[in-house]
């Protein structure tokens, strides 16, 4: 009863977040598109028909009505394309999160629990990487593994993995000397279970809004190495490969960046919209000025 209420009231301050509400429709969109990509689009992404090379969208002079965005250089459908290549977004925003998460917030955990020549270690490490701008982070990575999509994803979790270091890091020192957890110590609770059982669960908060707004990151930071063919190859229909390949036709058939650049763009400001909902409601601060 208690759990469905603080739902409830979640909801109730999140709804009044018009930002936020608009960001999690457009996430809800990513996601239809992602599950439902078969049903939703009209043509396989990879299919080509030279005979419907450069079409442009329908309500364009030659447009078709079964081209909805148009067609590609090699007869593909844009919408089709567009479509598809959700499910590869939400696969790296999934996953690049997810390797940010777990090593960031192992470090962040032990850094601020232990403390001295633990945390030292680990902050160097942190300031290192840090000081060397992501993009350029990833670049190296990638290019030490190879180019492919599944090492992108392996960067840029890489590459995200100080910030979750940090957030978690100044929580548990703002955590580990309050009252409940000098109580679970003095009952016998072990290290590993203050740290993960007792301390971490009271550090959420920050850590859900930086993976919101990671994803986002993710989303785009992919983007960018598709875009200089150190991501997803060609045909996967991923938005930034999609826009590398379109450069050449940017006056002749401009519908070929703008979708693809859309997608982006609403995709990022989805998710960043929704992380500034989720702060605004789970800091009690903010929420107590709301």
């Amino acid at each position: 009863m208690q759990n469905e209420n603080r739902l409830l009231e979640f909801i109730k301050h999140f709804k009044k977040n018009k930002s936020a509400v608009l960001g999690f429709f457009i996430a809800l969109l990513l996601v239809t598109f992602a599950l439902f990509s078969p049903l939703i689009a009209p043509h396989l992404p990879n299919i080509q028909d030279l005979s419907a090379r450069l079409i442009p969208p329908f309500w364009e002079e030659g447009g078709s009505i079964e081209h909805l965005l148009g067609t590609d250089d090699f007869g593909r459908d844009l919408f089709s394309r567009i479509v598809y290549g959700a499910r590869i977004s939400i696969m790296v925003g999934t996953i690049s999160v997810s390797i940010s998460l777990f090593f960031g917030l192992t470090m962040g955990v032990f850094a601020g629990y232990y403390g001295k020549w633990i945390d030292a270690i680990i902050m160097r490490i942190v300031d290192i990487m840090l000081s060397i701008p992501a993009i350029l982070l990833a670049i190296v990575i990638v290019s030490i593994l190879g180019p492919s999509l599944y090492n992108a994803m392996i960067a840029i979790g890489i590459v995200g993995i100080p910030t979750y270091a940090r957030i978690v890091r100044g929580s548990v020192l703002a955590e580990k000397e309050k009252e409940y957890v000098i109580a679970s110590r003095v009952n016998g609770s072990n290290n590993l279970r203050l740290m993960f059982k007792v301390i971490l669960p009271n550090c959420t908060t920050p850590i859900i809004v930086q993976a919101t707004m990671g994803f986002a990151s993710a989303v785009l930071e992919a983007a960018g190495l598709s875009f200089l063919g150190l991501g997803a190859q060609p045909p996967m229909p991923e938005w930034g490969a999609m826009l590398a390949d379109s450069l050449q036709f940017i006056t002749t058939a401009p519908w070929m960046i703008f979708y693809p650049g859309l997608a982006i763009f609403l995709t990022v400001l989805g998710f960043n919209l929704i992380g500034d909902g989720l702060m605004d409601v789970l800091d009690p601060k903010l929420k107590a000025k709301a």
